[in-house]
């Protein structure tokens, strides 16, 4: 834990008290601050009172007490409209920050130079973030990981030179955290999201840019307008800044994924352009597919920028085992590969694993979303058979017939030994069982995590399930050591999960 002390002898309001409001709760007391905490929600203040404290309804509280707000990112700051308490604390002139900024506070009382990078985007930010965390650890830095990605920022051990934090921001947190200050600041890409929360896409944008333009070092997507906008205007500004790019091969200086590889393009005094392979991606059996390239090279970035040779990072490449749930490769038996990609709750979500693997034995269903899977059609050519279960079973046929040979399997156990079967007798070099459902979890099982372990313990279960290691493909354990499995097994608290 790291003890706020920079609010010692002052009184503070704190309102949510999930995972990381009871974490930022005991570190204000830990540091000697006065809690007054709050949730409008019974369960939670009982938690709360679990952990020692009284909850104390702020509806009827003298905000000219409290020299601070501490919001959950939750609780909305601007849109719709402000959260009561947001409302009640301007009135009062008290300052509305989170967890993030206590922790930047205590960063600058403590030791203003702490490495500290800090990932944001609409998507890719937990893969991004905990592969930095990830090739640093293999490159023998201190690290902590946390923020947005599961395990609450003040949970983690005090800043220190010798010390690198790696963080996942949302938007909501950048928004309660005006000093943020990166040593290094990655935006990944830009897509509309939660903008009943921003207003608009330019508000959005905005907030983001906020990460890399206060950091010493940027690092930024440049395959999207609001990105690429961003940039331009950090390259006037003279900011150090790098892109990353999955589409502009002529992008000099860029980190770019490129037919499998990571390149860069360097302008030579003789005027020629000289191209230098980085890394070739399939030696990382986790970072398969194009929007993994990018957090490759977003992550080359960043910890280049940190002194990790390139010798390191490509090491700390190959060997990252991936996040749990998110295209994660559980076993290979003989020469079938079995992935887990349970969190693809969505068709957005499960095209990236379709268009990341061929000879596919898919199974999909579940309570299913707007639109089902007919975005995926062009997909469908890829998909040896595919096995429907749960409540989107009839649905999901009915788009299929015709294109794709199918099964109704009911429930995830029967569709895993199915696809397995199938797989083990196709003529394919590397047929996939791929657990990419296409649908959010809640017919049959409580969240997409406990469905994702749900079909490793299928996967397990199957006949001699060989480690992938002891055979000639390589690559990862039967059940992988994910890095930081029970932060990134929190990362999304409900289906849709936190922000993308």
């Amino acid at each position: 834990m790291i003890p706020v002390s920079t609010f010692s002898g002052k009184t503070v309001a704190l309102f949510g008290l999930g995972g990381s409001g009871l974490s930022t709760a005991k570190a204000l007391a830990a540091g000697g601050a006065r809690v007054y905490v709050w949730d409008d929600s019974e369960p939670a203040c009982e938690k709360a009172r679990e952990a020692g404290f009284t909850p104390y309804d702020l509806h009827e509280a003298d905000w000219s007490l409290f020299h601070a707000l501490i919001l959950t990112p939750g609780a909305p700051l601007t849109h719709p409209a402000p959260h009561w308490t947001v409302a009640k604390a301007r009135e009062a002139g008290v300052e509305v920050i989170g967890d993030i900024e206590l922790f930047l506070r205590e960063r600058a009382r403590l030791c203003p130079r702490a490495p500290l990078v800090a990932i944001t985007g609409t998507n890719g930010k937990s893969t991004t973030t905990s592969l930095i965390a990830h090739i640093l650890r293999e490159a023998g830095a201190d690290v902590q990981m946390g923020g947005n990605i599961g395990v609450p920022i003040l949970d983690l051990e005090s800043p220190s030179e010798a010390r690198i934090h790696v963080v996942e921001c949302s938007t909501f947190q950048i928004d309660l955290a005006p000093s943020l200050n990166p040593s290094v600041g990655v935006l990944l890409n830009l897509t509309p999201d939660h903008l009943d929360r921003h207003g608009s896409m330019e508000n959005y944008a905005a907030i983001k840019q906020r990460l890399v333009e206060a950091s010493e070092f940027a690092v930024v997507g440049r395959d999207d307008v609001y990105c690429e906008a961003i940039f331009q205007y950090l390259k006037r500004l003279g900011h150090a800044v790098v892109g990353i790019s999955n589409t502009q091969p002529q992008a000099l200086g860029a980190v770019r994924y490129e037919a499998g590889m990571l390149r860069r393009a360097f302008a030579l005094p003789s005027m020629k352009t000289l191209d230098e392979p980085l890394f070739d991606l399939s030696r990382a059996p986790a970072l398969r597919g194009a929007h993994n390239g990018q957090n490759a090279a977003a992550a080359f970035s960043a910890c280049e920028r940190l002194g990790v040779t390139h010798d390191e990072i490509g090491a700390g490449l190959k060997s990252y085992p991936g996040l749990a749930h998110r295209m994660e490769q559980v076993a290979r038996h003989g020469k079938v590969l079995f992935v887990n990609d349970s969190k693809a709750t969505n068709a957005d979500a499960a095209e990236k694993a379709l268009l990341s693997f061929n000879d596919i034995y898919w199974i999909i269903g579940g309570k299913a979303k707007a639109g089902g899977i007919a975005p995926l059609r062009p997909l469908f050519p890829k998909v040896r058979k595919a096995y429907l279960i749960g409540a989107a079973a009839d649905e999901f046929a009915k788009t299929i017939e015709g294109a794709v040979a199918y099964e109704q399997c009911g429930t995830l156990d029967a569709a895993t030994a199915a696809a397995a079967r199938d797989a083990a007798a196709s003529d394919a070099a590397e047929p996939v069982v791929l657990l990419s459902p296409a649908c959010a979890s809640y017919d049959q099982f409580k969240n997409f995590e406990l469905r994702g372990d749900a079909f490793r313990e299928a996967v397990r279960g199957l006949e001699n399930p060989a480690p992938q290691d002891e055979t000639d493909q390589g690559g990862v354990d039967a059940v992988p050591p994910h890095a930081d499995e029970a932060a990134t097994s929190a990362v999304a608290q409900s289906e849709g999960g936190a922000e993308s």
